[in-house]
């Protein structure tokens, strides 16, 4: 009879919760820095939410480990709604890259949406000497180089990753920044002068033209690059990758809060503003319903460890 009296209890405070949530400002940490894919995406979608759920949306960098902080504090995070994790694919890649991330992505953290994604670019400086893919292939194969990625087990790193060591089998070094504004910034100086980046970092400094794209990882051209190739099409097929940025929960949410911010996020991506601004972002809205958004996070853990073990990947 006491177990019987304390679940119901806990179902009827959960059931309480829900009904009057939101009733105070919202956190919504963001696992990387600003001017980064994941940084934009929170800070567009944010106040889009907050007219939806009628309270603020606040955002705050919490940077360290490649996310894995950020996540980590998410996972001890009272389950009441109120505390948000915008993260990008590098969720997915970070359990299998790290000996210990410090969370169970499935044990631990509840998934809200996969916002939107964007393919990797492999790119390099301007003045670097390769115009094409090909002829980058012969400067890696030829002298002793870099290549930037925002930073360890995000996915811009594994396919640099994957091209560089696993089809070219070349020695090229990896330099991982904290972040994709510092990787920029990094790539403009030629130091290093090669990077593998997702799209929005480097797309004004790439139609400035102060970085050239050489290849694309999505399964299309882009319809802010027509003139970039894909992997695909210059012979390199399984090179689909994206940066996606997803938003995430504390696992033991109840499911009615769960929802209302899943719907919060679909019914924010239908605004004409925010599409054309993803759009100018090389970002495609990929949003969909709890369930399909917990299945195709599942997928990407499967995909992402598999990488992990192909390339050898490590932690710098």
């Amino acid at each position: 009879m006491k177990n019987f009296l304390r679940v119901f209890l806990c179902l009827w405070a959960g059931t309480v919760l829900a009904q009057s949530y939101p009733s105070k400002p919202i956190r919504m940490m963001v696992a990387f820095p600003p001017a980064g894919p994941v940084d934009l995406i929170a800070r567009l979608v944010a106040p889009k939410m907050s007219e939806i759920l009628g309270q603020p949306v606040v955002v705050e960098n919490k940077v360290g480990a490649s996310g894995n902080l950020a996540t980590a504090e998410l996972a001890k995070s009272a389950p009441d709604g109120y505390t948000l994790l915008a993260h990008s694919s590098a969720f997915a890649v970070n359990p299998s890259l790290f000996a210990n991330a410090g969370y169970d992505p499935e044990r631990d953290i509840l998934p809200v949406a996969v916002v939107a994604q964007q393919a990797n670019i492999v790119l390099v400086n301007a003045d670097f000497p390769a115009r094409t893919l090909d002829e980058l292939r012969k400067q890696v194969e030829s002298h002793k180089l870099a290549f930037a990625s925002p930073g360890a087990g995000t996915t811009p790193h594994l396919t640099g990753e994957n091209l560089f060591h696993v089809r070219w089998k070349a020695d090229i070094t990896h330099v991982p920044f904290k972040g994709a504004g510092p990787a920029v910034t990094g790539l403009l100086g030629g130091q290093p002068p090669i990077g593998c980046m997702a799209g929005s970092g480097p797309m004004a400094s790439i139609k400035a033209g102060k970085l050239r794209a050489l290849a694309v990882s999505s399964a299309k051209r882009l319809p802010q690059l027509p003139e970039v190739p894909t992997l695909g099409e210059l012979g390199y097929p399984g090179m689909e990758d994206y940066t996606w940025v997803g938003i995430f929960l504390p696992a033991g949410t109840p499911r009615d809060i769960a929802d209302r911010l899943n719907a919060a996020v679909l019914k924010a991506l239908e605004a004409p503003d925010l599409k054309q601004r993803l759009d100018a972002l090389a970002f495609e809205p990929t949003a969909q319903p709890l369930e399909a958004t917990r299945d195709y996070i599942k997928a990407e853990l499967v995909k992402w460890a598999k990488v992990v073990k192909q390339t050898g990947a490590k932690v710098d």
